[in-house]
């Protein structure tokens, strides 16, 4: 998941692996795999940023939870 805020300035999280894209339109506007959209304060960079964070995070955790060997 990762923190996201809304245009009123309250903060959310949104799961990462829903994202199907992200637009800057000015307005950043992401658009989910439901066809669900937010619009956020951030910029479409930081999203992007925070996506990859997210990404490899999972990864060097499941590296560390896998049976040594692999």
């Amino acid at each position: 998941m990762i923190s996201l805020t809304r245009f009123n300035g309250t903060q959310f999280w949104l799961n990462a692996e829903l994202i199907e894209t992200v637009e800057a339109t000015p307005d950043v506007i992401i658009t989910l795999t439901n066809g669900r959209k937010y619009v956020v304060r951030e910029t479409a960079e930081q999203v992007v940023a925070a996506v990859l964070e997210y990404r490899n995070r999972s990864l060097l955790e499941a590296r560390e939870e896998a049976p040594h060997g692999l």
